[in-house]
């Protein structure tokens, strides 16, 4: 089954009612489903041609590329096999075969195939120009993991503008898909302890086993010798990223127990990796794995320069926490029959895997606390810095309306119904923020667990949000 991407898939067929060709840029994470997106679209098309490179290898040359591409086109167009020594040569070949009909042509991982030719871009422009914009019924499909390429080579650079036509960034399922893996009967808590390995991530999402526990499924695709998500996060960072990993892995073992300003993490790193750690930073972002979360102003709504970073992709968290520190133990099927609940530190990462799931829905979040997107001055994890005239606070997610109200929202994991503890935790978070004269203040509580009788007739948060409520 298909599940999800209504409205991408919608915004592509849109493309199909144009009078004229189009060039469209698709990207995001590895297993995120671009791919699958694209294969559901060209159901549509009478022809859908797709051409893939070959994996990054430090042995793998332009000629073998060339040469792929070639072996590609044989099996697509039934031709004989071309000696190309020239992406002009290969391109112009290709461009015979596409000059007229409704056809969906694909370039999948793009920068595989182009990494090692500094002239294969201007040629891809070439290719557009010259020939494919001429077939009014074709739409051109570049498609990748490694978002930092597609955005310092296509989107940034001068040879593509006016030339794309759409360009679609693919995040995580949202939770009412994620919901849709499952069978009605199944609870909430048990789906937010897959979710809190895997995330929204589709290709994850499809290797659970509806009929097994979470306990079973995690342990299956986690702890378990050649399981997906054990042999996955080496798989991401060969194929993500176009140089070496270390100084990412880095970055994210710093990330691993909660966001840190740039500041921070520089002081926690190899000083080897200190000079570019922006540029690191910045390529972790577009790959979708870290969320830089500015705070922001009170009086004006406006983000400052202050910011942290957050590791919000929940797979790469819990392969750091738990998987990558026990792969010998893996290796062996020590860890086949363990209780994850025994794990180190579990309460605490399961806090923070669950801020994650719920800041990363953030709209369903808003429409749960009847706000409509207008009415949003601002929104996001807020951290106010301490000072002479003011304590420090952090909150885990916060919205500022128009009408001068702040919704302070605590995303609270436990085992356990929350009780009156809770409330003040927050009103210490509150009682710390410096408010500007006449803003209001209003407790929002989100958990999975349930909450105590006494915290309801304590009537503190005007909003209680249980976790399934984010689910349908």
């Amino acid at each position: 089954m298909f599940i999800g991407r209504e409205k991408e898939l919608q915004r592509l067929k849109e493309l199909k009612s144009k009078s004229i060709a189009s060039f469209v840029v698709v990207r995001g994470r590895r297993r995120i489903g671009k791919t699958r997106l694209i294969n559901e679209f060209g159901k549509s098309f009478d022809k859908f041609y797709s051409f893939t490179g070959l994996a990054p290898d430090k042995k793998t040359t332009n000629q073998d590329q060339l040469d792929e591409f070639s072996r590609q086109m044989t099996r697509a167009f039934h031709t004989y096999v071309a000696n190309f020594t020239d992406w002009s040569d290969a391109f112009f070949a290709l461009s015979n075969q596409v000059q007229s009909g409704s056809i969906l042509l694909l370039f999948d991982e793009i920068s595989w195939i182009g990494s090692e030719d500094h002239t294969f871009l201007p040629k891809i422009k070439n290719l557009w120009d010259l020939y494919l914009k001429k077939n009014d019924k074709l739409i051109f499909i570049i498609c990748g993991s490694v978002s930092s390429w597609i955005e310092k080579n296509i989107m940034q650079s001068t040879g593509f503008v006016g030339r794309i036509s759409f360009t679609i960034t693919l995040n995580e399922l949202p939770l009412h898909v994620c919901r849709k893996f499952w069978p009605k009967n199944i609870s909430a808590y048990e789906i937010f302890k897959v979710l809190a390995v895997t995330g929204g991530v589709p290709k994850y999402l499809e290797e659970i086993d509806p009929k097994k526990n979470a306990e079973d499924n995690i342990r299956r695709l986690c702890f378990t010798q050649g399981g997906l998500l054990v042999e996955e996060f080496e798989q991401i960072f060969s194929n993500t990223f176009l140089r070496n990993s270390e100084a990412y892995v880095e970055i994210l073992n710093t990330l691993g127990n909660g966001a840190k300003t740039a500041q921070e993490i520089v002081a926690s790193i190899n000083a080897l990796h200190k000079g570019r750690i922006y540029e690191y930073l910045e390529e972790l972002s577009l790959a979708g794995f870290v969320t830089r979360d500015y705070t922001w102003d009170l009086k004006t709504g406006r983000d400052l320069k202050s910011s942290n970073f957050r590791l919000s992709d929940n797979y790469i968290r819990f392969y750091i926490k738990y998987i990558a520190k026990n792969l010998n133990k893996i290796s062996r099927e020590l860890y086949a029959h363990k209780s994850l609940t025994s794990l180190n530190e579990w309460d605490c990462i399961m806090g923070l895997q669950f801020e994650n799931l719920v800041i990363n829905n953030r709209q369903t979040l808003q429409k749960a606390l009847d706000i409509l997107p207008e009415e949003i001055l601002n929104a996001n994890p807020y951290f106010q810095n301490k000072t002479s005239k003011q304590n420090g606070c952090q909150i885990d997610y916060m919205l500022q309306t128009k009408h001068n109200c702040l919704y302070v929202c605590e995303i609270k994991y436990s085992k356990h119904p929350i009780g009156i503890e809770v409330i003040e935790e927050v009103q210490k978070k509150i009682s710390a923020l410096h408010l500007p004269k006449g803003m209001s203040c209003r407790a929002v509580l989100i958990h999975v667990n349930g909450v105590t009788k006494n915290l309801i007739e304590e009537d503190y948060f005007a909003t209680i949000i249980d976790f399934s409520e984010m689910l349908n």
